[in-house]
């Protein structure tokens, strides 16, 4: 999954992408909630970081209700974190938690490709090829909020692909939990991302159950590895600009942060 963006950081305060949310014509708060969403999926906020209402509705040239209903929005997806006196902070989860998140997700992620591969909706079959073009092509074009709203959008068409709701109703669950950790963030990653999808839903079209869902996991398992990479070298990172001396200084933190990790 593919997902880079630039950070636009001076002391402390990030500067909007694209133009004014007051000028484009959605209702503001779906707005809001969709930009938000996106900046902190593609990492331009940092787990743990403080989302303050009077800067982000600077940033997005809006008033504070939207923020703050989009922020309600996000912290019923497990995005945000709302604490009394301390306020709203992009969420974050220990190595634990999400090694457990990505097991579950990539166990139901499989069962739910055998199943899509099991039914062969010609339709199904038909709205993902749609799908996967259009993600295939923005991969490219680095657009980290139509990237994360194209990668959930086919996730939940082989969620419906697979025909059974039960299944769906706990993968949307999960999927909104784990949005954090299966988000891309660099070019490459959402090319290599969209590959995946790709051969996932060639087993689908063959039938190839087994080859479905083994795909499907894997696809799971190596995005949620990349992501527990790139989880602790920015641990490692804060821990040398925290005070740690020496040229390999970062090297051995990461491995002290990965021997850590269960």
């Amino acid at each position: 999954m593919s997902e880079a963006i630039a950070s636009g950081r001076e002391e402390g305060v990030l500067e909007a992408e694209g133009p004014p949310l007051g000028e484009l014509h959605a209702p503001l708060r779906d707005l809001v909630v969709d930009r938000l969403r996106a900046d902190i999926l593609s990492g331009r906020y940092k787990s743990g970081e403080r989302l303050v209402e009077d800067r982000l509705a600077e940033d997005f040239k809006v008033s504070r209700n939207p923020v703050r209903e989009a922020i309600r929005a996000l912290a019923a997806e497990g995005l945000v974190a709302v604490a009394p006196r301390r306020g709203a902070t992009v969420a974050g989860f220990s190595t634990a938690e999400t090694r457990e998140m990505i097991e579950v997700r990539a166990t139901l992620e499989a069962m739910n490709a055998r199943l899509a591969a099991r039914r062969r909706d010609p339709g199904m079959i038909a709205t993902l090829m749609e799908c996967l073009n259009e993600g295939q092509q923005r991969a490219g074009e680095g657009d980290p909020a139509e990237l994360v709203r194209l990668n959930a959008h086919f996730h939940d068409l082989l969620a419906a692909a697979g025909h059974n709701r039960i299944l769906g109703d706990l993968m949307r669950q999960l999927r909104e939990r784990t949005n954090l950790v299966f988000a891309p963030r660099s070019a490459n990653g959402a090319a290599q991302t969209w590959e995946e999808h790709r051969a996932i839903l060639e087993a689908v079209i063959a039938g190839d159950e087994e080859l479905a869902a083994l795909l499907a996991a894997r696809h799971v398992l190596q995005a949620g590895e990349r992501h527990l990479e790139r989880h602790l070298e920015e641990r490692a990172a804060e821990a040398v600009a925290g005070g740690e001396a020496g040229p390999t200084a970062s090297a051995v933190t990461l491995e002290a942060a990965k021997a850590r990790s269960p």
